[in-house]
């Protein structure tokens, strides 16, 4: 057995979080197709084009089929992206109150080809002089105005989602400093004292879950932190408000509550409640999060819980959050 510091480097183990990929040196993969599609929807839909002769606006996203893959391999982040993309637009010449209809095709986005190549085809309903005018606008700037959101899509693409997939070496993670600690706010809740003074007696318990996901502890923190990861896993759009006191709302809003405490990849505290619950009752939720050798292991506790909801809010967080995260996210699969 080759002595520290011995040997390919490759295979080096130093002490440090991702001691399970040295060096960056094996391939692991993100799956980023549903945060791609929610991505390009919200890019892309009530994109309004102006011109000479008037003006359009893409009302519907009618298709977005496809799929988008990150890799890091030997510590270069490689990206997969294919696409067929349909629009709808609608529009109105400035000398015509008549509205007109049209959609624009996108047949090609891929990492094959650079942003201003990608062809967006248009096309148009009617026939008449006007429609024909809207038409070659769409043409020049409605097809500029798409291909400028199609590269910020992949920007965000390379930018936003593959953070965290390139880890730091033993003396980067030393200076790593956690640039977000909030502290408990003294904002005051609903308890199950103050509720009773009113008429409302609550039964309450606590839920306890523990659950391991094949991810390193900043990728968890992140899923949970980052927008366009929630709203990934989610598959809808959220609220997040990452400052003391800051507000979050999922699913809709049938989730949503307050940050207490946010600790970088260790600790996250929320006032949390659904909203079918009585009104102004709020639980403690409290997600530790722990790195392990080959795993992160995430610990919830969930004080307040009223107990006739306990086994609905237990299958919630299996179902639509560490089930989703480990699926749309790739965290319940082995790094390899």
């Amino acid at each position: 057995m080759a002595k520290w510091g011995e040997g390919d480097p490759r295979w080096i183990v130093e002490e440090r979080p991702d001691a399970t990929n040295v060096n960056n040196w094996h391939w692991t993969e993100k799956n980023a197709s549903f945060w791609s599609q929610n991505l390009l929807k919200e890019l892309l839909n009530d994109l309004t084009i102006e011109g000479e002769v008037g003006r359009c606006k893409i009302t519907e996203i009618t298709k977005v089929s496809g799929e988008a893959v990150a890799n890091n391999r030997k510590g270069k982040l490689i990206f997969f992206y294919e696409w067929e993309i349909t629009l709808k637009w609608k529009g109105q010449h400035k000398d015509s109150d008549t509205e007109i209809e049209g959609t624009a095709e996108i047949p090609n986005l891929s990492e094959e080809n650079d942003p201003c190549e990608v062809d967006v085809n248009i096309s148009v309903t009617t026939t008449d002089d006007f429609s024909q005018q809207l038409k070659d606008m769409m043409r020049t700037v409605g097809i500029q105005n798409i291909r400028e959101k199609l590269a910020e899509y992949i920007k965000r693409l390379k930018d936003e989602f593959s953070q965290g997939m390139i880890l730091p070496t033993k003396e980067q993670a030393k200076t790593t400093s956690n640039v977000l600690k909030v502290t408990p706010t003294k904002q005051v809740y609903a308890t199950s004292e103050n509720l009773e003074r009113k008429g409302m007696r609550l039964d309450l318990t606590e839920l306890n879950m523990t659950e391991s996901f094949k991810c390193k502890a900043e990728e968890f923190f992140r899923a949970l932190t980052i927008k366009e990861m929630v709203q990934a896993f989610t598959q809808g759009p959220c609220q997040l408000e990452l400052t003391e006191g800051g507000k979050f709302s999922l699913f809709d809003g049938n989730v949503h509550g307050i940050f207490v405490e946010l600790i970088p990849n260790k600790k996250i505290v929320q006032k949390w409640r659904f909203k079918t619950w009585p009104s102004g009752h709020y639980s403690d939720v409290t997600l530790e999060i722990t790195e392990k050798e080959d795993s992160t292991e995430v610990k919830l506790t969930q004080k307040g819980v009223p107990r006739n909801e306990l086994e609905q809010t237990r299958e919630g967080w299996k179902n639509y959050y560490w089930q989703s995260m480990k699926r749309v996210f790739g965290f319940g699969a082995m790094l390899i």
